[in-house]
């Protein structure tokens, strides 16, 4: 059973991604300066289509943007799915998780 139980573990240790897909050492150009138009193109999903709206709405102001909550977003017309989507990317920018990438998102 201890020696199941060591190859096991030497299999975890020695091959982390196994099954996992191949991830990139090379790291993706982003953007300088990113205001609330950048912010929402580099989401994508179709949350660029709400970038007017929410320009308005904050002043171009990313740092209004990061700190809007879901009841803001609402009264300007912004789907559940795409408020989601703002709110969960501006949790991962916050903490320095994300950034948005230099090119934008294509709408799939």
């Amino acid at each position: 059973m201890a020696f199941a139980c060591a190859s096991h573990v030497r299999r975890i240790l020695l091959h982390p991604g196994a099954g996992a897909p191949a991830r990139s050492f090379y790291a993706q150009p982003y953007q300088a300066k990113v205001g609330v138009v950048e912010f929402l193109n580099g989401v994508g999903k179709g949350v660029e289509t709400h970038a007017a709206k929410g320009e308005e709405a904050v002043g171009g102001d990313l740092q209004r943007l990061l700190e809007t909550r879901t009841l803001r977003l609402k009264k300007l017309g912004v789907p559940c799915k795409h408020r989601k989507l703002i709110l969960s990317f501006a949790h991962k920018y916050r903490l320095g998780l994300w950034k948005p990438p230099a090119e934008a998102r294509k709408v799939q």
